[in-house]
């Protein structure tokens, strides 16, 4: 597997040349040079729905043998169902035809390292306290099992039968299912 934290020895001035920003957008255009209009909407193909953790270490795609247009993709710190993933399930299900949703927690989550005085931190240091939950977890099974639920009890989601939660372990890529009960 390739990643930017495997640059071979010797390479760390390509990676310094400018900001990650310019990296960035010097790879879009790259991309954009070979770039075709693959003629497809918005409408995922699977017509699922995958909420999960912004860890750099999943590769979402990869890891569900997922292609470009398979599933919308929600992510958040934690995969944490929170106001808003509720508010992008809605319009995944109601506009866009999604009938499934998969929850993806991870192993070794920062979110089971701080606490909600993480909050508190914040309000000390910039002088108004945020408004959002931390929503950090010591047990993940039991977060991936709270997430579930606030997913099968929203009333804005009109598709909640086929609702599972998953842990992905970061060290061996597999996925572990979590019963809801």
């Amino acid at each position: 597997m390739k990643t930017s934290a495997s640059v071979p020895a010797g390479s760390e001035d390509a990676i310094t040349a400018g900001t990650v920003t310019d990296r960035l957008t010097e790879a879009n255009q790259h991309y954009a040079a070979a770039f075709t209009d693959p003629g497809m909407d918005a409408r995922p193909v699977l017509r699922v729905a995958v909420v999960a953790c912004m860890d750099a270490r999943l590769d979402l795609h990869a890891a569900l043998g997922l292609e470009l247009g398979d599933c919308h993709t929600i992510r958040n710190a934690g995969g944490v169902v929170t106001d808003d993933v509720i508010r992008s399930l809605t319009i995944s299900q109601r506009a866009l035809g999604t009938r499934s949703v998969v929850l993806i927690h991870h192993t070794n989550c920062g979110l089971e390292s701080i606490t909600e005085e993480f909050r508190h931190d914040l309000e000390m240091e910039v002088g108004q306290r945020p408004a959002w939950a931390v929503e950090a977890f010591r047990d993940v099974d039991q977060d991936v099992r709270q997430s579930m639920q606030r997913v099968r009890t929203s009333p804005f989601l009109l598709h909640t039968d086929d609702v599972r939660g998953f842990v992905f372990d970061v060290r061996t890529g597999l996925l572990r299912e979590i019963d809801p009960a």
